[in-house]
């Protein structure tokens, strides 16, 4: 499948990438945490926490904590839910990370404190964790490899991608994720290949290319993306304002089938289908 891109539609997105500043929103200034903070592997949420969407130490965070602070009102019912925090900082609805959200919420340790998460152990190896991150090392045996922070090393297959052109889309973000597996499978003898892993690589594409892009089409600065991945922060005083469309699993879902059709993905080990609600089967 290859995706059509016209000049209008890649000038518009530029167009914004050139936008004068925009105020960083009040509350919502970016700190860089400090040594004793948890951040995670996933640089979504750790920019999340830069900035005070979710607690700057990021740790202890619940459903209504964070419903109460970010939005005004409380959801009680769905314990999934607690990462819509992605609405008020990227306009991600929850259905665009229901999965990744499932999966988090097994990290936490404390029965009795079931909605209580915090960022440091979703550390945790295979479980949204995973090989082959666009931006982090593998986890090496005997914690060798540092599946936490970011690695400009591995970064760099992203960062010189579609090259000649200063956007990325994503032909060019299924591209990257072919090399960055080929390279753990020739590097990695305990890297984890199956179609969970797969899935998860390829709507964690979707989802950069439209935070930081045109969520229908997937084309996105590659300065907004760069600078989110290296540093954690909204690109706020580049110009970049959060994406005017909601970003929901209706949109994410054609970016990720071009993503996952140009990485030309191969699996290399098989796992059981994960069910994980109702209709929801990965």
């Amino acid at each position: 499948m290859q995706l059509k891109i016209s000049s209008l539609i890649v000038a518009s997105v530029l167009l914004v990438a050139k936008a004068n500043a925009y105020a960083t929103p009040a509350g919502h200034e970016f700190i860089a945490p400090t040594s004793t903070d948890q951040r995670s592997p996933c640089p979504g949420l750790n920019t999340l926490a830069n900035h005070g969407y979710l607690p700057r130490n990021g740790a202890n965070f619940t459903v209504t904590q964070i419903m109460d602070a970010a939005l005004g009102w409380s959801v009680l019912t769905n314990p999934y839910i607690q990462l819509i925090i992605y609405l008020e900082g990227f306009n991600v609805n929850w259905d665009g990370i229901l999965v990744a959200a499932k999966f988090g919420l097994l990290s936490g340790s404390d029965a009795t404190t079931f909605e209580t998460m915090g960022l440091g152990p979703l550390a945790l190896h295979n479980l949204i964790e995973h090989d082959a991150s666009i931006s982090r090392n593998d986890f090496g045996p005997d914690g060798l490899g540092d599946n936490v922070h970011f690695n400009e090393t591995t970064f760099s297959t992203l960062a010189n991608a579609n090259p000649g052109k200063n956007y990325y889309d994503p032909v060019s973000a299924g591209l990257v994720q072919r090399d960055r597996l080929a390279h753990s499978v020739a590097t990695n003898p305990n890297v984890t290949n199956t179609a969970k892993e797969f899935k998860l690589r390829s709507r964690e594409s979707a989802l950069y290319l439209s935070i930081f892009g045109d969520p229908l089409t997937g084309i996105a600065s590659k300065e907004f993306v760069q600078i989110f991945f290296r540093e954690e922060r909204l690109p706020f005083a580049e110009g970049w304002t959060k994406p005017t469309t909601l970003i929901t699993s209706d949109t994410l879902d054609p970016i990720s089938k071009i993503v996952q059709s140009a990485s030309n993905w191969t699996e290399t080990e098989s796992c059981e289908p994960l069910v994980l609600g109702s209709g929801i089967v990965l």
